[in-house]
């Protein structure tokens, strides 16, 4: 696995509200964006309660691991989240983004894929919400996004690049010195066998 992130805040802000993990072991791999409801220092604090759990309770699914995140934030200012697991030994990849984190998938024939996330927000409600799971090809790519990345920037030729610092270097460039509306978070994960 290989592994990029590009992050930028909110124009005005010296602080993300966007927070990201990921690990691999043995037999798999996660990683996690949450984006803070609002911005700044409050929108940290909520995005980094749905870090610390993820860390806390890697070997759980994903649906064990949005209904946790969940629980969490009973009474806090809410997060939404994307979540991305790869079991090795089954060669599968399973997902789920509520709010408007989003996934997209590059399979091996470059036909990218933007995954519709679930409505809402995590702040203690329960709510449904659905999870994608799927074979991985022999190699794939896939961008998990916060809502600074638009969709003119999802259309971009360099996101079907292989090498994961490529991707995250191209989108830096291709972002220049553009004022922000909202806090940014590209990742750019990379499989093969």
């Amino acid at each position: 696995m290989q592994t990029a992130v590009y992050q930028q805040p909110k124009s005005g802000q010296y602080q993300c509200g966007d927070s990201y993990f990921y690990t691999e072991t043995e037999n798999e791999f996660i990683c996690v964006l949450a984006d803070g409801l609002g911005s700044g220092e409050e929108a940290k604090r909520s995005s980094e309660v749905v870090i610390n759990i993820i860390k806390e309770n890697i070997h759980t699914t994903v649906e064990q691991l949005i209904e946790r995140c969940n629980q969490q934030l009973m009474g806090k200012r809410g997060a939404v989240i994307g979540v991305l697991k790869i079991d090795f030994p089954t060669r599968q990849y399973t997902f789920s983004s509520i709010g408007n984190i989003g996934i997209v998938t590059i399979p091996e024939n470059g036909r990218k894929k933007r995954n519709i996330p679930n409505p809402g927000y995590l702040a203690g409600y329960h709510r449904p919400f659905k999870i994608v799971s799927d074979k991985l090809d022999s190699v794939m790519n896939f961008i998990l996004f916060s809502d600074g990345v638009r969709d003119k920037d999802l259309s971009q030729y360099f996101l079907l690049e292989r090498d994961v610092k490529r991707v995250v270097e191209a989108y830096k460039a291709y972002q220049g010195g553009e004022t922000r509306k909202d806090d940014t978070t590209l990742i750019a994960i990379h499989y093969h066998e």
